[in-house]
């Protein structure tokens, strides 16, 4: 009888971790206590995902607000900053427009529309193509805004206003939001920029500079060194950090890399299996209802061993079974498709069987499923052991 079970994924619950932990010896007990209580055979490349937040919260990658204000004022001399498309969240952009409205400096807040990079709604997409607006190019204040629309749009989850909650952290008079997505029309009326759009911060980085604007920064740019103790990343900066307390924030985490080569060189050690380990932030999927895609931090994976570099290559079975298989059933069918499979191409994109097999990153898919299986709340599961994720149809 073939085994009837592919792919798995399990949940691994850890102690609460705090700033200095051995990181690597904790994950490594319980992965190894879970696989002793289960009686797990444990099989070369299996996946172990741990969280982004797990590697940050034991490198203790904290910033404060005062650190990110001093940060600001170092790189903007400039008496007014433009911020160049946010996204709409509270957890991720609140203590960042704190900070930034603590250097004193005026504020232009220029908000993509109809909604942000990752599908937050500023405003109903259908009302606004019912109007002459193009988006592209009309920027809009407040009051035109509301002129077009006759009230502010109310997030479809949350319920909130977030043009009027990024405002409130400011002075009456310190700030002004506009919305568009005109780059020349925000750069015309730049004296300096931050960028903080996550998924094309080069491209605009670089348009901007070409246009004048001499200090122009993204996000990547604040905190990617210390400041006096304070925490950073080098490669991202301010982009993948969360609300901490009122006054931090908790950054990417750094060193990522060894982190996990760690972790799969201490459970080859335990296990004697060597078993692929990623770092996952957010997962790379979009929301069916509200139309918003999860992907807030700057990467899926900031850290993964070499086993999960790459792309899958997959055949279509439903493909096979309509056409190269159509006339065949039962045993004879089972064995033509694992025969098929197992001499599939490798490098034909264009073959019909893989018609569908989209060629994600390994590290998006992983990281996505990890994400999903974690959650963002409770669950209390911040590892995910993954079997059998390099399995297919043709073994046993």
């Amino acid at each position: 009888m073939s085994r009837l079970i592919g792919t798995t994924a399990h949940g691994i619950r850890l102690p609460i971790i705090k700033e200095g932990d051995d990181l690597v010896k904790i994950v490594s007990d319980c992965f190894m206590e879970v696989v002793k209580e289960e009686n797990i055979n444990v099989k070369n490349t299996d996946i172990v995902g741990i969280t982004e937040s797990l590697l940050a919260r034991a490198q203790g990658n904290y910033v404060t607000l005062e650190n990110i204000v001093d940060d600001l004022n170092n790189k903007f001399t400039a008496d007014e900053i433009s911020l160049v498309h946010p996204i709409l969240s509270r957890n991720r952009f609140l203590n960042i427009l704190k900070a930034i409205s603590m250097t004193g400096k005026k504020v232009k807040i220029y908000l993509s529309y109809p909604d942000d990079e990752v599908g937050n709604l500023l405003m109903d997409r259908y009302e606004i193509m019912k109007k002459d607006i193009n988006v592209y190019k009309d920027t809009l204040t407040e009051d035109d805004y509301i002129n077009l629309l006759g009230k502010k749009y109310l997030h479809p989850f949350t319920g909130l206003d977030y043009t009027s909650i990024y405002k409130s952290v400011f002075d009456e008079n310190q700030v002004e939001v506009l919305y568009s997505n005109n780059l020349d029309d925000i750069a015309d009326n730049a004296k300096s920029i931050l960028v903080a759009n996550i998924h094309d911060r080069a491209f605009l980085k670089e348009l901007f500079k070409s246009k004048g604007i001499e200090e122009t920064y993204t996000l990547a740019d604040i905190m990617s060194a210390p400041i006096g103790d304070s925490g950073y990343n080098e490669d991202y900066g301010l982009y993948g950090s969360n609300f901490s307390s009122d006054n931090s924030l908790k950054l990417f985490p750094r060193e990522a890399k060894k982190f996990v080569n760690d972790v799969q060189a201490e459970i080859l050690k335990r296990s004697g299996k060597k078993v692929e380990v990623l770092i996952y932030g957010d997962g790379a999927f979009k929301d069916p209802i509200g139309r918003i895609w999860e992907l807030a931090d700057p990467i899926v994976s900031p850290g993964f061993t070499d086993g999960l570099i790459g792309r899958p290559n997959e055949v279509k079975i439903k493909y096979l079974a309509d056409n190269d298989f159509a006339d065949l059933s039962g045993e004879e069918a089972i064995k033509a498709m694992k025969e098929k499979i197992q001499t599939k191409d490798t490098d034909d994109a264009t073959d019909n069987t893989k018609l569908g097999t989209t060629p994600r990153q390994l590290t998006d898919l992983v990281g996505s499923l990890c994400d999903l299986m974690s959650g963002s709340g409770d669950k209390g599961t911040p590892v995910i052991y993954i079997r059998g994720y390099f399995d297919n149809y043709s073994v046993d």
